[in-house]
């Protein structure tokens, strides 16, 4: 349901990619009750000259090589700006902790939480407002079982992370 942006100029391997998508994962669902699955990541490497497919960042009327998260996630009453404040530190120390900064330019220089998610589909759902995630759960929970059912591994885990969870009660 979120989808978290990471434009980077310091290079990432294949392996930090990985780990930083899962602890990003993991830092959501477990602080929204977001379902993995529905957890998305991308990564933009920035070269350079500061592009990425035609991106350029400035900052301060400067062109700037930065790393930065920004994350579209929904926004409601459940969530308060203590939640979004704690997020930025979390994906911060995320980055730290996988990247492991040795100098200024590989740090996380900026973190972004934008409410921008006014509707959406995943997967055939459309997603939920913000603090209904257990509601959804409940109401689509057959077909999460059918779709793992007939074998679809994403459905499949998604089906035991909840039980195991205990989402949607």
């Amino acid at each position: 349901m979120p989808l978290y942006e990471i434009s980077h100029s310091t290079p990432l391997s294949s392996s930090q990619e990985e780990s930083l998508a899962k602890e990003i994962t993991r830092i959501h669902s477990t602080k929204f009750g977001t379902p993995s699955l529905f957890v998305n990541v991308q990564f933009r490497h920035v070269d350079s000259s500061g592009s990425a497919g035609g991106e350029v960042l400035y900052v301060g009327g400067k062109r700037r090589q930065t790393n930065t998260i920004i994350a579209h996630i929904r926004t409601g009453p459940s969530r308060t700006q203590s939640d979004y404040d704690t997020l930025t530190l979390e994906l911060t120390q995320a980055w730290d902790k996988i990247i492991k900064p040795s100098y200024h330019s590989q740090h996380l220089s900026r973190v972004f939480i934008m409410g921008a998610i006014l509707a959406g589909r995943e997967s055939g759902f459309v997603i939920p407002k913000a603090g209904e995630d257990g509601a959804w759960i409940k109401e689509n929970m057959a077909e999460f079982e059918r779709r793992a059912d007939k074998g679809e591994s994403d459905f499949v885990e998604l089906v035991e992370e909840i039980e195991a969870r205990g989402l949607g009660r």
